[in-house]
């Protein structure tokens, strides 16, 4: 049997490489260079899946109940696998948290839904001078970039709504997708492919004249995006967005329902994107975001997260947890759960939750972190910070860029040369840390 290196070279063919490359080295310097050739072959399969909660989700009815309190609500905590509790609607998840951790002091400032969006993204507060990368457009850029192999986008949302790539460039954008795979806003169905070829044929003279004029990079980018757009059409790693070319009994696991044709709510959209996600990750592709909306819950929020909002998330997590154990890739890929902030301890007349900034949960794992550990801690009101030590969304991104193999001292610039630090300058939680 022939033995295969992490990348599909064959012992044989990899030694062989060495072997030229040591010809060339010094020899003082092969050691290194050895140990730099595998760490690169490690990093071709990292990646994070971002589990986005569009709305704001009350992480306190989830990931750091107060029983204790008049602002506890209904649930309650129950055990994990894990040195934590977590709500008694997640007992799924809570038999794969010695894989997860969760994140209990995050003090943030932006209660407002779309600054908020920004900042959890990008790590940057918005600022009318620049518009900052989503983290997924710098993962794009680090780690896409190397991946010469891989023929689709290095960055992928599912269900959303996109996210901007700022000064990082159209070429980072987000890939948008449904949860059944198709490409937003647009329909190919009916064009030939004759009629195609000749659309494209008269798309190329037109931004040619137009590159010629000089006018900016944009003509030449746009060029670029829609000749990457045209070969994924007859690329077969667009298979990865297939998720109906799974097994029932694999669909299952990410809905916590049998798979059936018509189930397309909220659940089952959630598990197909989730499937989706492991697939495209398993292809190559170093950065996927799910969105999954409808956390707004400013009314009846116990019953909407009982009802809808839980069973879906439970199913899902635990699913993809499993999933990638199974298959060996859990310690290259990082989960990550958030939304653009929490929700208030108080709970308001209508039954249900505000915005809150200041004292919320973030859920992460896997990709060779530590788990089943709380960092930080909140009041037992569930308020205000209890420890010393807060977290901004730049110490979350900061930990999966060095889990991914990014450094922490890598320096983007902006289109007018400004020096913007990875995470901005967000420091990787040590306690999750291996």
């Amino acid at each position: 049997m022939t033995l295969q290196t992490p990348n599909g070279m064959s012992r044989r063919h990899f030694m062989g490489h060495l072997a030229a490359s040591a010809a060339t080295i010094p020899a003082l310097n092969f050691i290194a260079h050895v140990k730099a050739n595998a760490a690169e072959l490690k990093k071709k399969n990292k990646a994070c899946i971002l589990l986005w909660m569009s709305g704001g989700p009350p992480s306190i009815d989830i990931w750091d109940l107060k029983p204790d309190s008049k602002n506890g609500g209904e649930f309650k905590p129950i055990a994990t696998k894990g040195n934590l509790q977590i709500s008694e609607h997640m007992p799924k998840t809570a038999g794969v948290m010695n894989h997860l951790s969760v994140v209990r002091a995050m003090s943030t400032r932006e209660a407002d839904h779309n600054r908020g969006r920004y900042y959890m993204h990008t790590a940057y507060v918005p600022n009318p001078t620049v518009v900052h990368p989503a983290f997924g457009s710098v993962v794009s850029y680090e780690l896409g970039t190397q991946r010469k192999e891989l023929e689709i986008p290095a960055f992928v949302s599912i269900g959303g709504g996109g996210t901007s790539p700022g000064f990082m460039g159209m070429a980072h954008a987000p890939f948008l997708v449904d949860s059944s795979g198709r490409i937003r806003n647009a329909d190919m169905d009916d064009v030939s492919p004759e009629r195609l070829q000749q659309r494209l044929s008269m798309l190329g003279v037109i931004e040619d004249d137009f590159i010629k004029s000089n006018r900016g990079e944009f003509p030449q980018a746009h060029k670029d995006i829609y000749k990457k757009a045209v070969n994924l059409m007859t690329s077969k790693q667009m298979d990865a967005f297939k998720v109906d070319q799974e097994k029932a009994e694999t669909l299952a696991m990410y809905t916590g329902a049998p798979a059936q044709g018509g189930m397309m709510g909220g659940g089952g959209q959630f598990g197909r994107s989730l499937l989706m996600a492991r697939r495209l990750v398993e292809t190559g592709v170093p950065f996927v975001e799910i969105d999954f909306g409808g956390w707004d819950l400013h009314q009846q929020v116990f019953n909407n997260l009982k009802t809808q909002k839980l069973p879906a998330l439970d199913a899902g997590i635990s699913g993809l947890v499993n999933d990638l154990k199974q298959r060996n890739m859990l310690d290259d890929v990082c989960i990550v759960w958030m939304g653009e902030f929490g929700r208030t301890p108080r709970i308001n007349q209508d039954t249900g939750r505000d915005h809150w900034a200041k004292s919320w949960s973030v859920m992460i794992g896997g990709g060779g972190l530590k788990g089943g550990v709380a960092v930080g801690e909140t009041n037992k009101d569930g308020d205000d910070i209890a420890t010393d030590k807060t977290y901004l969304p730049g110490d979350i991104w900061a930990t999966v860029a060095h889990q991914l193999g990014i450094p922490l001292e890598t320096v983007h610039q902006s289109k007018r040369g400004r020096p913007m630090k990875i995470a901005n300058g967000g420091a990787a939680i040590k306690e999750l840390l291996s």
